[in-house]
């Protein structure tokens, strides 16, 4: 029997964009996931030098981008567990909560680049299979990867995603300064940021 593969893409979404979207469903297509679940971190590890925008405004926008979309499903595990998101403790819940599934963790190849340092990176290479998405034009070199942590080989897919030059980062300023963000984010979430004055 051919067990179900479940994808995981994790990140804080603030705000969550067309970029983001376009990746994770190529990806699903071509790891032919039935559902994919995304999971908003509540205190990301490398982002503590920054504040990050309210648990709750980006689980909301979270599910506004998505909800179109039958196969994706939005977690609040992370939010709901105190001190910093370790991808290691969201893959053991999950590992305990679908243990007849196999769990696909997506990590972009800027982040694979660093995933030795990662929190008990070979703990997370054992829990889940990694989905490297590999943006069309950008370079990647496994092999030092590879060389900094032998667990990691057999572990990973790379998967070609395209490459739309959009950031959070940007989006944010962008409404600090006043310039538009339609047809960056989706149209609900584009309204949500406005209603709830976000970023200003």
């Amino acid at each position: 029997m051919t067990r179900s593969r479940i994808g995981i893409i994790g990140g804080t979404f603030d705000p969550p964009h067309f970029g983001h979207l376009a990746a994770a469903e190529e990806a699903r297509h071509r790891l032919g996931l039935e559902r994919l679940v995304w999971m908003v971190a509540r205190t990301p590890p490398h982002k503590r030098d920054r504040v990050v925008t309210a648990a709750k405004h980006r689980f909301h926008m979270a599910q506004l981008a998505t909800r179109d979309n039958q196969a994706y499903e939005v977690s609040e595990a992370e939010l709901l567990r105190e001190g910093p998101s370790y991808t290691v403790d969201t893959l053991r819940g999950l590992r305990a909560e679908k243990p007849d599934h196999d769990l696909i963790f997506f990590i972009g190849s800027d982040e694979f680049a660093a995933f030795p340092d990662w929190h008990l990176a070979e703990d997370v290479a054992r829990l889940a299979h990694l989905a490297v998405l590999l943006r069309y034009g950008v370079s990647f070199n496994p092999a030092v990867v590879e060389a900094a942590l032998p667990t990691v080989r057999g572990r990973y897919s790379v998967v070609p995603v395209p490459n739309l030059p959009i950031s959070s980062s940007v989006l944010r300023e962008r409404v600090r300064e006043g310039l538009p963000i339609r047809y960056l984010v989706p149209e609900p979430v584009r309204e949500y940021i406005d209603m709830n004055a976000l970023y200003r």
